[in-house]
Formats: C-alpha cells, sequence, structure tokens
C-alpha cells in the first residue's frame, strides 16, 4: 500500500507532458485578417492540440516567407500570388493551409470622382505599393476595358493607397484592400468604389495562405495547427461577436470603428476548410502568371501546395 502511495504522489508530482512548440510568423501587424488564428490562441484551441503557438508579427512584411524557407520558423502567413514567384524563385515553400480564401484586393476609386469604370482610367494615373503580381492583375483590369498599361501613369505610394487617393495624388489605386481601405475611407468621409478583379478577369486565388518549408516541415504539428484553426473559424461564425470580442479585447490597437467594420466584412472570407485546397484555382492562377509574363514555365499544382492530413 506504502509502495502505491509513493508510485501516487510521484505520478501527481510529475511535470505534464511538454506542448510541440510552433513559431507562426504573420504577414503583418495583427488585424482581422488573422481571426482564426488569435480565436484559436485565446480559446484554447491549440493548447487543445498540444500546440504551443508563438505568433510574430514581422519586422518586415516581406521577410517571413524566406524566413521559414531559411527553416527559422514553422509556418508563415503570406499570398498566393507571391508563392508563385517565390518557388520560381527557387524558394523552397509549399501552400499548406488557406486563411482568407477570396481576394481582398481591388482596383479603388472616389465613390464622387470622375472614375465610373476602368475605361475612365486612360491617361489617368494609378497608386501602387507593390510592383511585380499588382501590374499583371491591372494590366488584366484595364485590357477587359481596351486600356494598356501604357496609357495610364503607375506611382509608387509605398503604403499611402487610400491618403493618396484621397488627397487627389492619384485618379485610382491597385492593391487596396475591400475590407479596410474601403472602411477607412469611408469613415473619413471620402467614400470609395471597389472594382473587383475575380470580377474583372483575373482569375480568383486565395489571399491568405500559410506556407511552409516542405523539407523541413513537421505535418503532423501543422496538420494540428488547421485543426484548432478551422475550429475557431467555425466559432467566429457561429459567434461574430463574442468572437470579436475575444479578438477586440487582445489589444487596445484594435478596439476602433475601423477593426471593427472590418471583421465584419472579413468573416464571409475565412476558409472553412483550411487544410482544403482547390487545385484548380492554383493551376489557373500559374497560367494566368505566365500569360502575363511574370513566369517563364508552369509549374503542376504538386509543386504549390500540399495536402498535410492526407494519408
Amino acid at each position: 500500500m506504502k509502495k502505491l502511495m509513493t508510485a501516487i504522489a510521484l505520478l501527481a508530482a510529475a511535470p505534464a507532458w511538454a506542448e510541440d512548440k510552433m513559431t507562426v510568423l504573420l504577414d503583418w501587424f495583427i488585424n482581422p485578417d488573422h481571426g482564426p488564428i488569435i480565436v484559436a490562441q485565446e480559446n484554447g484551441y491549440f493548447a487543445e492540440q498540444g500546440l504551443e503557438v508563438e505568433i510574430v508579427p514581422p519586422a518586415d512584411p516581406s521577410a517571413p516567407p524566406r524566413l521559414v524557407a531559411a527553416g527559422q520558423a514553422d509556418l508563415a502567413v503570406s499570398y498566393q500570388p507571391q508563392l508563385h514567384l517565390q518557388i520560381h524563385e527557387g524558394l523552397p515553400l509549399k501552400r499548406v493551409g488557406t486563411l482568407v480564401a477570396t481576394p481582398l484586393n481591388c482596383l479603388l476609386v472616389l465613390e464622387d470622382g470622375p472614375i465610373k469604370s476602368p475605361a475612365d482610367l486612360k491617361g489617368k494615373k494609378i497608386g501602387f505599393s507593390v510592383a511585380g503580381v499588382e501590374e499583371a492583375i491591372l494590366g488584366t483590369v484595364l485590357g477587359k476595358y481596351d486600356v494598356a498599361l501604357d496609357d495610364v501613369e503607375l506611382i509608387n505610394v509605398n503604403f499611402s493607397l487610400s491618403p493618396s487617393l484621397m488627397t487627389g495624388q492619384v485618379d485610382a489605386v491597385i492593391g487596396a484592400y475591400r475590407n479596410f481601405e474601403l472602411n477607412q475611407m469611408d469613415i473619413e468621409g471620402r467614400p470609395g468604389t471597389c472594382f473587383y478583379i475575380e470580377e474583372e478577369g483575373v482569375p480568383s486565388y486565395d489571399e491568405l495562405i500559410y506556407v511552409a518549408n516542405p523539407e523541413t516541415m513537421d505535418k503532423d504539428k501543422i496538420a494540428r495547427f488547421l485543426a484548432a484553426t478551422e475550429k475557431a473559424t467555425q466559432y467566429i461564425v457561429n459567434n461574430p461577436e463574442k468572437s470579436w470580442e475575444i479578438f477586440a479585447s487582445t489589444s487596445p490597437e484594435l478596439q476602433d470603428e475601423l477593426n471593427a467594420r472590418a471583421w465584419v466584412d472579413t468573416l464571409p472570407r475565412f476558409a472553412l476548410r483550411p487544410a482544403g485546397y482547390d487545385a484548380g484555382r492554383y493551376a489557373r492562377f500559374e497560367a494566368f502568371l505566365n500569360e502575363s509574363g511574370m513566369i517563364d514555365s508552369i509549374l503542376p499544382v504538386s509543386d504549390l501546395t500540399i495536402d498535410v492530413t492526407a494519408q
């Protein structure tokens, strides 16, 4: 009996099994786009999966995929269009999950301005933040209206998209997010109008994805991470107001009208099945980039994405 009691005491004193640690690099500072990650953390869904997840906003938004490729983090939140280019550059990356399953990007103009159609942009100024894919997207949208890129003046406004539009520096901006810039402009009394790129000839794509290094990734840990974020997404859909309260409570900086509006607009865009993917969507965007001259060959979908939950 004494031996049994000693064994029980030793078991009670033994430390709990350590959770598997993961580092997830965000694409930007924490905002409603990251809702499922934050809610999974706050509701204990990562812990349920035996994970201890460190969520890291980047100092340099372009760095996370490269840091993951270099083995310095498990996952990075990134963008499907950029993934295609990065893989063609030789970075060891694959999409392993989806966070936001629709484009957020749009061609934005002033609601009360003279631009009523992309056709009206001939001879006008268009602001952008990131060269490359944005030009391919813009060229496709304008081309639908017989306007060439050479017919417009492109101006790099850095990340000052809506301010450059509201101050008249440019007549339109590409790369604005429909869940943020539209709300920001409306709050400031200068409403905007979005031309939605997937309605203007650009193949639809996953705006925000999770990428990992296929040579070093732990599929089991990633599958558990995705299971936790899937549960969080279901919670958000079922409890939109409560989930907003949970999300906003993590930082005073989130507790404003812009983020509250963006939360509502982003909610229906979260991937309900973050581990699943549409192979045709990746094939079509790969072909689009090839036709646009952004890449000089077409890779098979298996080189771009993987289902880590497949047996």
